[in-house]
């Protein structure tokens, strides 16, 4: 093998000029990205472990019953309180009505007792009414009595007189203790109507809360959304036997109010503070969008687990823990944000970050050229 040819005087003396323009470009490079990084790039903490999340919430039957009716397609938008899935009603109206039947019923046994009761209170005063006029009878025939007897003693007046108003004087006595036993009576069977007035009240309070319970039950044949959004995840099928608590649908907050979780490294957290900018880049278009770090969760995302780690027990490895960071949004893309997508996220720590970021704007403000 011949060696290599040794580089002609002119390409060596090419070569010698432009050695040091090339150690000015790097000492210059060096010095911008020096800069640049003493600046802004120490302070700029990121993760790719950063996934959008949302509000998604499963409905589920309450009631047993037949899906009579499935109002929304997948993936629909839809607003609070639209009914998306109907369950048959028939017999859950059939209960509604005989729930209304038996408070009527019970109403109007209530309304008997108190009509019974006013009745009682007329007859009470109609004995108290007999009573006085018992008794002004009474002392009627006690005077007469009085003086009928003077006048037998002193031999002006018939025997015969004198003994039938004295027999006048004791039935007017008689009928007196009659009234009184009868007002007696009367008072007695007050207490009786106001303990049947309090159990029919008993029983109308039991038949409203039965129809109360009946009419919820009728309403719940209806699964509507709880807020504005969008149905996914459908279960049921036309036809189907669903019992409570079975899920059937769901529905998912508008893609605007969807955020993001950040999980950082714990020793990435020493600067962090809510209301920071945020670049999230997203992983399904690639794209930019603002956001802020709206709060930092109360504890590890590992404490939060299922089975979270008992470090006191076993054979101890020290990890780093991260922390889930919520961020929002400044410039939601409805089009774009999905629950579960993928992103990458990155905090501006700096204390100042309306600061320039660019390599070429720090580099303008270091040498006071910044406007």
């Amino acid at each position: 093998m011949q060696p290599a040819a040794p580089p002609s005087a002119p390409r060596r003396r090419l070569l010698r000029r432009l050695r040091p323009v090339a150690l000015v470009v790097l000492l210059g490079a060096a010095t911008l990205g020096g800069d640049w990084w003493w600046q802004v790039g120490r302070f700029q903490e990121s993760t790719d472990n950063a996934y959008l999340a949302g509000d998604i919430t499963p409905l589920a039957a309450r009631i047993e019953g037949d899906v009579a009716e499935i109002l929304v397609a997948d993936n629909q938008q839809v607003t609070a309180g639209q009914v998306l899935i109907r369950l048959e009603q028939q017999d859950w109206r059939a209960r509604r009505d005989s729930a209304a039947a038996s408070l009527a019923a019970a109403e109007a046994t209530q309304a008997t007792i108190l009509a019974q009761r006013q009745q009682q209170l007329a007859t009470i005063a109609a004995v108290e009414a007999s009573i006085r006029q018992a008794e002004a009878e009474r002392v009627r025939a006690t005077q007469d009595a009085v003086r009928y007897e003077t006048l037998a003693v002193g031999g002006v007046g018939a025997r015969q007189a004198a003994e039938r108003s004295l027999a006048d004087q004791r039935k007017a006595e008689a009928a007196l203790a009659a009234a009184q036993a009868n007002l007696t009576a009367a008072r007695a069977a007050l207490p009786v109507l106001d303990a049947q007035a309090a159990g029919a009240e008993s029983q109308v309070i039991g038949a409203r809360a039965a129809l109360a319970l009946a009419e919820s039950s009728l309403a719940y044949t209806e699964i509507r959304a709880p807020f504005d959004g969008v149905a996914g995840n459908r279960a049921a099928q036309i036809g189907q036997h669903v019992r409570p608590g079975q899920m059937l649908i769901s529905v998912a907050r508008p893609p605007e109010q969807h955020w993001l979780v950040a999980n950082f490294k714990e020793t990435q957290l020493a600067r962090m503070r809510p209301g920071q900018p945020v670049t999230v880049t997203l992983d399904v278009t690639g794209a930019e969008l603002r956001a802020h770090i709206d709060s930092l969760a109360p504890a590890t995302g590992a404490l939060f687990s299922l089975l979270p780690p008992e470090n006191a027990t076993g054979n101890f490895t020290r990890i780093v823990q991260r922390v889930p960071v919520k961020i929002r949004f400044d410039d939601p893309a409805a089009a774009l944000l999905r629950p579960g997508l993928s992103a990458v996220a990155e905090v501006d720590t700096r204390d100042d970050p309306s600061a320039p970021r660019g390599v070429w704007a720090v580099a303008a403000a270091t040498l006071g050229l910044r406007p």
